[in-house]
């Protein structure tokens, strides 16, 4: 049992809870799980099968691959965003049995600079092997499927909204794949998925002559839980190649603290803490894929995607152990229930995406590909939040192979990601009932991104 000794700061909690989880809203997936198939915009996906990173994108491709095959490598993001205030301000209102104040303030505050790091790296590792004569693969895959790290300037006019945010995902997935006939293959696994979240915001003072500083909100949790894959794999006499794959969903229970520090200028006035847990569920998604050869050098590549993100509808925390309010001969304990003790909807909608690819074997050592795509933001227009700048994405992208020897490729890729700006007008409770504090976070998003991948591929 977990005592916090300041009462009033169960509200400011519970309204800090409120802020902060739409760090987990937006488009935090990461597409970037193979070097190679950046080259061409994923396009190849769960048709392709010609390297290890089938495994994350199809396992029955392991078919494809002769004896034990090894793929390291990473990307590199290089992420330019930018927030433009368009009149954002604070709302107290302030009742009595005969009269109703009303104060609204402008929020003053810098755009919060790029909150990107310089580089952002999304490192991958797989392995394939075909086990003996036997019609059977085995394969192991490491990878970061999700994932945000945001962090604004100090002064940032959405810090309301978000200051600092972390999601990180480590996703192992051990797999098997199974060659049915000459035909047709079939594959899955098993996804080891843990993920870990921090995320931080200011929150206002409902009493700006008592406590005139912001106080900061900080919400953090981590959690280890299971999904699944399984995909199909048919060629064709010619060459051409179909694939289907399925990657389920997965439910974390994400458990640790919320926090709340409250301020007068630098100076750290008090605490208060709550042990919460909060689910997080993250989407499945169905690809189906093409690989179709145009002629002896070249293959045309396509692949449509689809994300069931419509299950995201909001982010509930709850209670994860009883907390003492206010001690002595009678305390009175806050108790974990079915009823969350906070909710913030976000009604996301399901989304896809569709990509073509085209790659061209130039000789013996080198190949060219290059590709497009096309994926929809599932964040709500209404719901949109400074934690994830998100908009539709148009992406470009070209690569490279080069065989070094019989053993060993080196694959190298460049994309660039056109971001469709975004417009948020969004109002939060913050604090009440009385005064009953609202933020009216009012902003344009824009940005783009810049990726450089490499890997290197080892066949034994």
């Amino acid at each position: 049992m977990k005592t916090i000794r300041i009462a009033s700061g169960i509200s400011a909690l519970i309204m800090g809870l409120l802020a902060s989880p739409s760090a987990l809203a937006g488009g935090f997936m990461l597409q970037e799980q193979s070097q190679v198939e950046i080259g061409r915009a994923f396009s190849g996906a769960a048709a392709s099968a010609d390297d290890p990173s089938t495994i994350f994108y199809n396992p029955a491709g392991m078919t494809e691959l002769d004896g034990v095959q090894i793929s390291t490598g990473a990307t590199l993001l290089f992420i330019d965003s930018k927030q433009q205030d368009l009149g954002s301000d604070i709302t107290r209102v302030t009742s009595g049995p005969l009269f109703s104040l009303t104060n609204v303030q402008p929020i003053i505050g810098n755009n919060g600079g790029n909150p990107f790091k310089p580089v952002v790296p999304v490192p991958t590792t797989y392995i394939s092997a075909h086990i003996g004569k036997s019609r059977l693969w085995l394969g192991l895959g490491v990878s970061a499927p999700f994932g945000l790290k945001l962090d604004y300037a100090p002064g940032f006019f959405g810090r309301y909204d978000s200051l600092n945010s972390k999601l990180l995902t480590i996703d192992v997935q051990p797999s098997v794949g199974y060659r049915l006939s000459d035909a047709v293959s079939i594959g899955g696994g098993l996804n080891v998925q843990y993920a870990d979240a921090k995320l931080t915001n200011a929150l206002p003072s409902s009493n700006l002559i008592l406590t005139p500083s912001d106080s900061l909100s900080e919400l953090s949790g981590d959690d280890i839980s299971l999904g699944w894959n399984a995909g199909v794999l048919v060629k064709l006499k010619n060459g051409t190649r179909f694939g289907l794959h399925y990657r389920s969903g997965i439910t974390h229970q994400l458990k640790g603290e919320s926090k709340v520090s409250v301020f007068s200028g630098a100076t750290l006035l008090g605490s208060s803490s709550l042990p919460v847990r909060a689910p997080l569920r993250l989407p499945d998604s169905i690809t189906a894929s093409l690989s179709l050869p145009l002629d002896a050098k070249t293959r045309f590549m396509a692949t449509g995607r689809y994300y069931n993100w419509s299950r995201f509808k909001d982010i509930s925390v709850y209670l994860s152990e009883p907390v003492t309010l206010v001690t002595g001969p009678t305390p009175i304990v806050l108790s974990p229930s079915s009823q969350p003790v906070a909710v913030k909807e976000f009604d996301y909608r399901d989304s896809w995406s569709l990509s073509f690819g085209i790659e061209h074997t130039l000789s013996e050592k080198l190949s060219v590909r290059a590709g497009g795509m096309f994926d929809r933001t599932p964040t709500n227009p209404a719901l949109l939040s400074t934690r994830v700048p998100d908009g539709d994405r148009s992406w470009l992208t070209m690569g490279v192979s080069y065989k070094l020897s019989e053993h060993m490729t080196l694959n190298a890729s460049y994309a660039h990601v056109f971001i469709d700006k975004q417009v948020m007008n969004r109002t939060d409770i913050v604090s009440g009932p009385n005064p009953l504090t609202t933020v009216t976070t009012h902003s344009q998003a824009s940005g783009n991104v810049d990726m450089i991948a490499t890997s290197v591929t080892a066949r034994f």
